[in-house]
């Protein structure tokens, strides 16, 4: 029996409505190839994606990571208001409505067509209607020194082969005293099981192995990638972009939160950090 696929991506999709996968491997993948499937994997997935998540994240708040740590309380954009700000991986645009609320002026770039539709879509619905880009992470639609702030909360960072250009990128678009945070799935999940179950912390892989992690379908056509860095790695992409490292955050799980949130829960989260945070500063 053939499974029903989403329109415009041919992608087939699973019983949770999620492209499902054929095959998955750690092996070598590119730019090109990791761009070209996660556009064509988030396209497809943007429904059932904001069908699962979509009341936690809401449609005009700023929510960093599955462990509840919420803009509002952090603060670790600073002062918004008047600002220009660029969020990259914006999704359906949940965190530039809440910036934009805060008086901030906001552009969000997504690299898929299927995630800023819905963007446009909450824009009517709420009435708050920020710009959308669609755009590569590593090639940013805008003038150099055009930005105050850039943010991104799991956005585009995780998926791209090169960290390296997409921190050169934003340190280009950021003004002298401009700041970038971006949250990042922590380097101590992948030496571990995608499981939010505490008594599957087995190491299971390297946390040196720098491979990613590649989805394909039935014909061997890569489908999503995932790529990993240690912590170093990312410390040396900040320094080597010109940005200062000012933190490295690493939430804890917000007291009172149930929420499960793929291999992120209150039980696993009380023993090990699932997410990164890089708070980075241009020199000026």
């Amino acid at each position: 029996m053939s499974l029903p696929s989403r329109p415009g991506t041919g992608l087939p999709l699973g019983s949770d409505g999620y492209p499902a996968a054929g095959g998955v491997a750690r092996r070598p993948a590119g730019q090109e190839e990791s761009a070209r499937a996660n556009r064509r994997w988030w396209d497809a997935a943007a429904p059932a994606y904001l069908a699962e998540h979509g009341t936690d994240l809401g449609d005009a708040d700023f929510l960093w990571c599955p462990e509840g740590l919420r803009e509002a309380d952090a603060g670790l954009l600073g002062e918004v208001a008047g600002r220009r700000v660029v969020e990259i991986g914006c999704g359906s645009a949940p965190c530039a409505r809440w910036l934009a609320r805060q008086g901030a002026h906001v552009v969000a770039l997504d690299l898929s067509g299927g995630m800023l539709a819905r963007a446009a879509d909450l824009n009517r619905a709420t009435g708050t209607a920020v710009p959308l880009l669609q755009g590569d992470a590593g090639r940013l639609p805008l003038a150099t020194a055009s930005m105050d702030l850039a943010c991104s909360a799991y956005g585009g960072l995780p998926f791209v082969a090169d960290a390296r250009a997409v921190l050169a990128e934003v340190a280009r678009v950021l003004r002298p005293g401009g700041r970038f945070v971006a949250s990042v799935n922590h380097p101590m999940r992948w030496p571990f099981p995608d499981s939010p179950d505490p008594e599957d912390l087995q190491i299971t892989s390297s946390y040196f192995d720098r491979q990613p992690y590649v989805e394909t379908d039935g014909a061997g056509r890569t489908v999503y990638v995932e790529h990993h860095r240690t912590v170093g790695d990312w410390v040396r992409a900040v320094v080597g972009a010109g940005l200062v490292l000012g933190d490295l955050v690493e939430p804890e799980w917000t007291a009172g939160r149930t929420q499960n949130w793929g291999q992120w829960s209150p039980e696993r989260g009380a023993l090990v950090p699932g997410t990164l945070i890089l708070v980075c500063d241009k020199p000026g």
